[in-house]
């Protein structure tokens, strides 16, 4: 099958979106033993976008377009193709039930410009889009499948494998049997994983493709089979690689860090408290961005100042004259203020140095400090991040979160994170 891809935008065209949907859509495709055929990159322009669609169209059989669905004039998808395939613009009354379905759950009122999500042309039917105000819709001319979807990645994205992924099986009548399974994993490099898999498991079978791909601060790793054999095969393969990356695995499929986290702590009739000073929330803001964090999450103190450290979790002022707020000790103590103030079963603080500046000697940019545990059972780990600002605090918050959610399951805490994995643990 040949399968082409129409981006719409000039904030495309400008830079100042990137586009990440081809990517994931040409990822995705993969699972169907298919690669994309054209990728088509347009600005909001009706004559060029009507040519491209009547262009794409003539070649392909199936055309993906993507964005210029939303509700201002330059949206223009709806009209493009009702053009190219001479199908005259009418209120979908499907596509109008979606819309005040969804107006309705967040307290919207409907506008004008609302209204002209609903304008389809009339040979087209919707495809649902349950994240947002404008419907995708597909329509089969002269043989090829055009299947029209909202721009924005977290529409998108749930549309491919709810959607178009079957409608293009469908197109094609494609009997391939296939098995996918997605595992997620933390703490370990691409090429880790690669050289463990090559020395361990030498007769890892060719019809068992494996592949990488980061998605920060995880990786997904991704066993796909084609054939016959294909559930069998995957399943038993899938056991094997499990059992060897275990302690990294923290879910199936789309499982993020804070769902592994918040499951494990739930799991296990737990609560957590978080003491932050170089992440200034972030893993507090991670953990109750999960719907059911009240059930696990007692309370976040962001103490950034040496002051508001001693006078909000009670760290000694001896503790941060002598060692410095970027210590053991003053984790430790903060750890332990979190506990007594909060009342959770565990607690997680962190003191760094995130730069550009701060750093010496002795504690260069990059150097961070993190206790966790419960009363009278506290651990620390010390570590160097010497990478940009951000990058320290989000890399910083995902390895402490998974030092938690470790100790909740009973896991090592002594990972060596993101080195080439070392031999497994007797």
């Amino acid at each position: 099958m040949k399968i082409s891809l129409l981006l719409t935008g000039n904030e495309l065209m400008t830079g100042d979106t990137i586009d990440s949907n081809s990517a994931y859509l040409a990822q995705s495709l993969k699972d169907l033993t298919l690669v994309p055929y054209i990728k088509k990159v347009v600005g909001d322009d009706l004559n060029l976008l009507v040519s491209s669609i009547k262009e794409l169209a003539a070649v392909s059989d199936v055309l993906v377009v993507n964005g210029g669905l939303g509700p201002t004039v330059d949206d223009l998808t709806a009209q493009a193709l009702a053009q190219a395939i001479d199908s005259p613009l009418q209120q979908n009354a499907q596509a109008m039930e979606k819309l005040e379905a969804w107006a309705e759950r967040r307290g919207f009122v409907i506008t004008k410009s609302n209204l002209k999500q609903t304008e389809l042309p009339a040979a087209c039917e919707v495809i649902d889009n349950p994240r947002g105000s404008a419907m995708g819709f597909r329509c089969v001319h002269d043989g090829c499948l055009i299947m029209c979807t909202p721009g924005v990645p977290s529409e998108f994205k749930p549309m491919v494998e709810a959607h178009l992924l079957p409608l293009i099986r469908a197109h094609g009548q494609l009997d391939i049997i296939s098995e996918i399974t997605r595992i997620r994993l933390f703490g370990i490099t691409e090429s880790g994983l690669q050289d463990t898999v090559d020395s361990e498991f030498p007769d890892w079978p060719a019809e068992v493709e494996l592949g990488f791909r980061v998605q920060m601060p995880v990786i997904e790793v991704k066993l796909a089979t084609v054939g016959e054999q294909a559930r069998s095969l995957n399943t038993l393969w899938t056991e094997k690689f499990c059992a060897r990356f275990s302690d990294y695995i923290i879910g199936r499929d789309s499982t993020r860090l804070t769902e592994a986290l918040n499951a494990a702590l739930l799991n296990n009739g737990l609560t957590l408290t978080t003491a932050e000073s170089c992440t200034g929330g972030l893993i507090a803001a991670g953990i109750t961005s999960e719907a059911g964090a009240s059930r696990v999450f007692e309370a976040g103190y962001i103490v950034y100042s040496n002051d508001i450290k001693q006078r909000t979790l009670g760290v000694s002022a001896a503790s941060l004259t002598t060692h410095g707020a970027v210590s053991e000790a003053v984790v430790r103590e903060m750890v332990d203020g979190a506990l007594s103030r909060s009342g959770a079963d565990i607690a997680l603080a962190i003191s760094g140095i995130a730069g550009p500046d701060g750093g010496t000697d002795e504690k260069p940019v990059g150097t961070v400090w993190m206790a966790w545990g419960r009363q009278g059972a506290i651990s620390a780990r010390r570590f160097f991040f010497p990478v940009p600002r951000i990058a320290f605090q989000k890399t910083a918050a995902a390895i402490a979160m998974d030092l938690v959610r470790r100790e909740v399951l009973g896991l090592p805490t002594d990972v060596d994170y993101f080195s080439e994995l070392k031999k497994k643990r007797a």
